[in-house]
């Protein structure tokens, strides 16, 4: 179990870091979509307004089309996370 607890400027920090890095490795090619599933209590308690986690997405990745919802828990690999962001992007 890792516990990492977090400010609303340590996370915006943590997903600008994090969305940087995507770009990195996106490089020059086209992101023709994407499906983003957040924790439930990740966007107000974390960034203080609902819709701040996607403007950071565009913010340093673009503009392309995006769905996604609000969940209980993530899963990545064979890990179940909360309080977390998952970005799936279409190239």
């Amino acid at each position: 179990m890792l516990f990492c607890p977090r400010d609303r400027d340590s996370a915006i920090e943590d997903m600008r870091r994090m969305t940087g890095d995507l770009k990195r490795r996106v490089g020059d090619r086209p992101i023709r979509g994407g499906l983003y599933v957040s924790c439930a209590a990740r966007g107000p308690n974390q960034f203080a307004a609902p819709d701040r986690e996607t403007d950071i997405i565009r913010d340093t990745l673009g503009e392309f089309p995006m769905a996604g919802f609000f969940a209980n828990g993530e899963i990545s690999r064979d890990r179940i996370y909360a309080y977390t962001g998952v970005l799936t992007l279409f190239l």
